[in-house]
C-alpha cells in the first residue's frame, strides 16, 4: 500500500463499515482542519500521515490481521492518532488505562501479554512498565511529542507462548469503569460494534447506516476519556460526521466553556457530574447560546439537573443509557422525543434503540413484569455479546408501553444495615435536595455490630455554608426512615472518580472509613 496525502474527490462512495469510513474521511481534504489540541490545529493531511506512519510500523513488525494492539490511552493528540491507526489497520484495540497506579498498570500489561503496546515515553518510564513488557516479549512503539518527532519502534516483538492472539471477530478489549468493584475487561465484537454504530446513526441523524464520507463545518468537543466507551465513540463519531474535533484532556468547566463560546457548536456533551459543575459555576447563558442540545451519558442524570438546565439555559439535556459491555448506548433521548414526551416521561433514560429489546423481570422468580413495574433489566440486541440470548444487567428499571426506559437504581448496591435494606439512591436524593449540597455519594461502610451502615461523602455548592452533622441528621430525619440516615457524614472537595467522572464506590468507602477515624471538622 502506498502511504501519503490523498487529494479531495467530489465523488465518494457510500460507506457502511466503521474502519472504511474513518479511512475515507481522513483523506478527503488534506488541508482542512481536523483536530485542535493545546490551542493548535492539526489538519487532515497531517492526521493521515501520523496514522499511516503507525500502520507502516505495524507492517514492518509483520503483525497479523486482527492483532491485539495495546494503547495506553490519554486524551492527547498522539494517543488519539494511535487509536485511529489501530482501527483503520483492522487490528484489535486493547485499551490500557494509564490513570491507574503504577503497579496496577504493570500487572494489567503482564496479564494482557500483548504482541505490541503503544504509549508515550513518560508512561513507558513508569516503575515496572518496561519490566512487565519484557516478561511478555511485547513490542513497543513510543509515541512522539504532540507537535514534534515521529513514532518509533523501541523494541521488536519476541513471540512467546504466553502472548494471546485476538479472535478474528473482536475489535476492542476494554475495561469497564469499575465504579462498583474491580474493573472487568470485556471483548467487543466487530458485529456488535457495527450494530452499535448503525444504531447511533439512526438515533442521531435518522440515517440508515450508509453515509457518504464528507467534511462538515461543525465542531465537536471531545471530553470523554478515550479509555471509556463514550470516548471511543466520541472519537469515531467526530470522523463519521466529518466534523472538526476539539480535544480536551479532561472535563473542566472553564476550558469546556471557552471551547463552546469560541466554536459555537450546536451539540456538546457532559457527564452528570459535569452538568452539575456547569450549573454550579453559573456559566453565562450567552456563552452557551449556540447549543441546541446537550448529551449526557456515563451515569444517570437526575431530572432536577435536566430541569435546571432547561430553566436556566433553555437547552434540552438528552440522556442515554449504555455500558462498555453493550458496545455503547442502547437507549437514549432524541430531540423530537424530548419535545414530544419529556413532560410526561420525566426521569426516563430515553427510548430503547430500534434493534434493542428490553424487559423487566422479578429477580427472585424470573417472571416478566408488566409495564412500569420495577424489577431487574434484561436486554437482547445484535450489539450485545450474545445477540441470541437475554442479558441480565445489574440495574433496576421500568419500561413503559412506548419503550421508554427508567433506570431506578442498582440491583446490587443495597446496604444491609442490621437486616434493614437501605438503597443508596434514596439517601442520595434526600441529601441532594439540601440547598447547600451539590453532590452526594452514599456507600456501605463496615460496622462491627450491624454489618454495614450508610456513609455519605458530600460536595458543597460554590459559596454554600457547610451544614453541621446535626443539621444534616435533622434534615434527613424529616425525609427518610431512621435506619436510612447515614452514620458517617464527611464534607469533601471531591471523591475518587473514574475517568468518566463516575464515583468509584469502593474507593469512596475507603475514604470515608479513613476520614471517620479523624475528628470531624
Amino acid at each position: 500500500m502506498e502511504y501519503g496525502r490523498a487529494k479531495s474527490s467530489n465523488r465518494r462512495a457510500r460507506v457502511t463499515n466503521v474502519r472504511a469510513l474513518i479511512d475515507a474521511v481522513i483523506r478527503i481534504d488534506s488541508s482542512a482542519d481536523a483536530i485542535e489540541w493545546e490551542g493548535r490545529w492539526l489538519d487532515w493531511g497531517d492526521l493521515s500521515e501520523r496514522v499511516d506512519t503507525l500502520r507502516a510500523l505495524y507492517a514492518e513488525m509483520q503483525l497479523p490481521t486482527g492483532a491485539r494492539i495495546g494503547v495506553m490511552l490519554r486524551n492527547r493528540l498522539p494517543q488519539l492518532c494511535a487509536l485511529y491507526s489501530v482501527l483503520i489497520a483492522d487490528a484489535c484495540l486493547v485499551t490500557v488505562n494509564p490513570l491507574y497506579p503504577d503497579i496496577a498498570v504493570s500487572d494489567d500489561l503482564r496479564t494482557l501479554a500483548l504482541p505490541l503496546v503503544i504509549a508515550e515515553q513518560a508512561d513507558l518510564d513508569r516503575p515496572g512498565v518496561m519490566e512487565a513488557l519484557a516478561e511478555t516479549g511485547t513490542a513497543i512503539i513510543a509515541l512522539p511529542e504532540s507537535w514534534s518527532g515521529t513514532a518509533r519502534i523501541l523494541r521488536s516483538r519476541t513471540p512467546m507462548a504466553t502472548q494471546r492472539e485476538a479472535s478474528a471477530d473482536v475489535i476492542i478489549e476494554m475495561l469497564t469503569s469499575g465504579t462498583t468493584g474491580k474493573p472487568k475487561r470485556v471483548a467487543l465484537t466487530r458485529n456488535a460494534f457495527q450494530h452499535s454504530f448503525d444504531s447511533a446513526l439512526r438515533y442521531e441523524a435518522n440515517r440508515n447506516g450508509e453515509i457518504v464520507p464528507q467534511l462538515r463545518s461543525g465542531v465537536q468537543i471531545l471530553i470523554a476519556p478515550l479509555t471509556h466507551i463514550g470516548g471511543v465513540w466520541g472519537a469515531i463519531n467526530g470522523i463519521a460526521s466529518g466534523r472538526r474535533t476539539v480535544l480536551l484532556e479532561k472535563f473542566r468547566v472553564e476550558p469546556w466553556r471557552q471551547a463552546v463560546a469560541k466554536y459555537r457548536p450546536i451539540v456538546a456533551g457532559a457527564t452528570s457530574a459535569g452538568l452539575r459543575m456547569i450549573l454550579d459555576a453559573e456559566v453565562p447563558k450567552e456563552d452557551l447560546a449556540s447549543l441546541r442540545v446537550l448529551t449526557a451519558g456515563a451515569a444517570p442524570v437526575e431530572p432536577d439537573v435536566i430541569d435546571a438546565f432547561w430553566e436556566r439555559y433553555g437547552i434540552p439535556v438528552l440522556a442515554n443509557y449504555g455500558a462498555t459491555e453493550f458496545a455503547g448506548p442502547v437507549a437514549g433521548w432524541s430531540l423530537p422525543d424530548f419535545k414530544a414526551h419529556y413532560a410526561d416521561k420525566r426521569g426516563a433514560a430515553g427510548r430503547l434503540h430500534r434493534d434493542v429489546e428490553g424487559r423487566v423481570v422479578d429477580p427472585q422468580t424470573d417472571a416478566i413484569l408488566p409495564p412500569m413495574t420495577e424489577g431487574v433489566l434484561e436486554l437482547k440486541s445484535p450489539q450485545l455479546p450474545d445477540p441470541d440470548n437475554w442479558l441480565r444487567t445489574t440495574d433496576k428499571a421500568k419500561i413503559d408501553t412506548d419503550n421508554f426506559l427508567w433506570i431506578t437504581g442498582r440491583a446490587d448496591s443495597a446496604i444491609i444495615r442490621g437486616g434493614f435494606k437501605v438503597q443508596p439512591d434514596d439517601v442520595v436524593r434526600a441529601l441532594e435536595s439540601h440547598p447547600a449540597i451539590r453532590e452526594a455519594v452514599v456507600v456501605a461502610i463496615p460496622d462491627a455490630r450491624l454489618g454495614q451502615v450508610p456513609g455519605a461523602a458530600i460536595i458543597l455548592r460554590a459559596r454554600a455554608k457547610a451544614p453541621t452533622e446535626a443539621d444534616l441528621i435533622a434534615y434527613l430525619r424529616d425525609r427518610l426512615l431512621p435506619y436510612q440516615v447515614p452514620v458517617v457524614f464527611r464534607i469533601v472537595d471531591d471523591v475518587p472518580r473514574s475517568a468518566s467522572l463516575k464515583p468509584i464506590l469502593p474507593d469512596v468507602a475507603a475514604l470515608l472509613v479513613a476520614l471517620a477515624k479523624r475528628p470531624n471538622q
